[in-house]
Parts: C-alpha cells; structure tokens; sequence
C-alpha cells in the first residue's frame, strides 16, 4: 500500500455533483444557486463551481468581488452574484464581466448606478456596445430580521422606488430581491416570511418584476418550502455538512461529506504511565501506551479547542487526540496496538467509512462544521477526486 501524503484534503467532486442533484429534485420547481464563497467552503471554489453546475445548479453565489472575478477568470459564464461589497467596490468592472450584485442600501444603488452609466459612456466612447455596456444587474436585499446587511425596513419603500427609476433610466435591471433567514426557529423563520413577502409585495407595487425571488439557504430550503420561491441558495449542503445542530447527518439528508482530511504518522513513541504529551502537559498517560504524531496543527485549521476531545481513525479504529493541540502537529493515543511513520490518519470524512465527520470535530471544538471545512488552511493541498 502506497504511503498516503503528509497531509492532504481530499474533495469528492461526485459528492458536490450529488448533492446537489439531491437538493435540487428535492426544492424543484425553484432553482438553484450553489454558494461556492469563501473558496468554496475550504473546498476549492472553480472545481467546485463546476460540479455543482453539471450537478444542476444554475447560479453561483459568492460574497465578495475578488471571488466572482476569479470565477469569470476560470471560465465561468454562469450567472453569478456577490452580495458583501466594501466602500471602494470596483462595481464598474463586476457590471463589465456580467456579475450580479446584491444590493443592501440606497447608497450602493447609487454607486452602481453610476457605475453603470459610466461603463456605457466607455462604451460609447469606444465606437461600439455590447452585453456589457448594457444595465448592471442587481438583487435587491431587504434585511428581514437577520440584522446584518440589506436595506432597513425602514427604507425598503423608498430604495425600490430609487430603483425603479433607475430601472426605467436603463441604469439597473433588478434581476432579484432577496432576503437571508435567521434560522432561530420556525415561528422566528415564518415571521421573517412573512415580512419578506410584505417587500416583495411593495417592490412590486413600485413597478419591479424580479426574475428570482430567493430567501432559504439549506436549512429552509429542505425544512420550509414555502422559503423556497424561485431560487434557494445551497450552501453547506453542496459540501455535504447537515445545516441542523439536532443530531441531523448527512446521511439522514441523503447527502455525502465531499471532503476527507487525512495526513500520514510522523513519529511514534512508546511511553511510560505518567508521562505528560505537547504543551503544558494537559493530559498525561495513565499507564504505558504508544502515541502517534500527526502533522496537521492550528496553523492548517484544526481547532486548539479539539485538544483531548476530538478522534482520528487510525489503524481501523477511533482515536483519541491527548494534549494539545499545536500549531504544526498533534498527538493520538493508540494504546498498545501497532502503528508505524507513514500509516494514514483520517481527521474527518465520510462516517460510513469509520471516520469522524466534520461535525464531530465541531462538537470538539465547540463550533460548527462550516468553520471546520472553511478553516483548512492552504498549507494543506487539495487533490479532486471524481474528474474536474
């Protein structure tokens, strides 16, 4: 058997592929948007980008500019939109190469209406128009109850009426509105319901007809389905990682963890009963017993907060980390069982395989199996299994 890499994050592209198709037969007629932000979730955002798309997602979403160029950059011609825009926000140039932008303040619609106007005199200027001289593309958001970003309810009356004036100006076309839940309970995700049809209901009222409507993420969209509307953004289930904090698993969504976290033994000691392991000696063996290192540390995104709670699969079995957790490296216990430098060490992947899952690390860590996937850091490569 071939010795595995010192440390690699292996993503299962069929995974995204059939998730997605999962998702999508599941929330139809409403289409899909898969969220391929923050490097796609840890995961690689343009062969991710891909697989969902052949999955039959038919938008892409990303929260910043810098990551819907880099998909434009790839190749990528689907429609995609970007909804966290900072004060300088090249939107000229997101209006250029066809980006969508999500829209959450009176401001913003005057900037990219500006913007718009100032790509079609370029146009002019140059001899000549195309698709994109033509009006910047937006999705009105109305904060609904999330108080993050999006237009205050306050406002909401007098932004859509800005926009369509700018829409009949042939500055903007406002492709979307929409809106992001809490998902704090049913009766706190009916309320922001209910308060987004009520925009809805005054957008239309100013004259705006949006393409898409959309408003559920995984969460809704799977538990809530009049959330679903015309587009549903999927998010952590494209990656296979349950939205619930209930004991909900992939499994019981029909969904597949698309990343393995592996690395391969560095060192092995056999110590003896009393010993203390890594720093400040937090856990100190109780009898004799073999311990394993592994080169993964919190520098490559395993959670210090794991220290002595998390399990690795080693050698078949569940493993306990003891001590902790550092910056390059950790160590397990294995007992009196053999290991050798070179065995593979499973952090999280498939359960089916024997493996912890990305939420039994957040359990340790007391956090969520999003940020165990998004925090791998770039010191551990990617590798695409199920073609690119």
């Amino acid at each position: 058997m071939p010795t595995p890499p010192f440390r690699e994050a292996v993503v299962d592209l069929d995974a995204v592929r059939a998730n997605v198709a999962a998702l999508a037969a599941q929330v139809a007629p409403a289409a899909v948007m898969a969220v391929v932000k923050a490097n796609a979730y840890g995961h690689g955002a343009v062969p991710v980008a891909h697989a969902a798309l052949d999955g039959g997602a038919t938008w892409l979403g990303v929260a910043d500019l810098d990551e819907a160029f880099e998909l434009r950059d790839a190749g990528v011609t689907a429609p995609v939109l970007a909804w966290l825009h900072g004060p300088d926000a090249p939107f000229a140039d997101a209006i250029v190469r066809g980006i969508d932008l999500g829209i959450s303040s009176i401001d913003q619609l005057r900037r990219v209406s500006d913007a718009a106007a100032h790509v079609a005199a370029s146009a002019a200027g140059s001899g000549g128009a195309s698709a994109t001289s033509g009006p910047a593309f937006v999705h009105l958001k109305i904060d609904t109850g999330l108080s993050r970003n999006g237009v205050p309810p306050e406002e909401w009356i007098e932004a859509v009426a800005f926009a369509a004036m700018l829409e009949e100006q042939g500055r903007i076309r406002v492709r979307g509105v929409f809106s992001h839940l809490a998902n704090t309970d049913d009766e706190a995700d009916r309320a922001q319901l209910a308060a987004f049809d009520e925009a809805l209901a005054e957008a239309s009222a100013a004259g705006l007809e949006p393409e898409v409507r959309h408003l559920a993420s995984t969460a809704a969209a799977v538990r809530l389905p009049a959330s679903r509307f015309d587009l549903v953004r999927l998010g952590i289930g494209t990656y296979g990682i349950p939205p619930y904090g209930d004991g909900t698993t992939a499994a019981d969504l029909g969904l597949r963890p698309v990343m393995t976290l592996r690395a391969c033994v560095a060192a092995v000691r056999r110590v003896e009963a009393g010993v203390g392991v890594s720093y400040s000696h937090t856990w100190r063996a109780e009898r004799a017993t073999t311990l394993a290192l592994v080169p993964l540390g919190y520098a490559d995104g395993i959670p210090r907060h794991a220290s002595s709670r998390a399990e690795v699969l080693l050698a078949g079995r569940r493993r306990p980390v003891v001590g902790r957790i550092a910056m390059d490296q950790f160590v397990v216990d294995v007992g009196d069982d053999e290991v050798a430098v070179g065995d593979e060490v499973v952090l999280f992947g498939d359960p089916a395989t024997g493996a912890p899952s990305a939420d039994d690390w957040a359990d340790a860590a007391d956090t969520i199996g999003y940020e165990i996937v998004t925090r791998i850091g770039h010191r551990v490569p990617r590798t695409y299994g199920g073609g690119a």
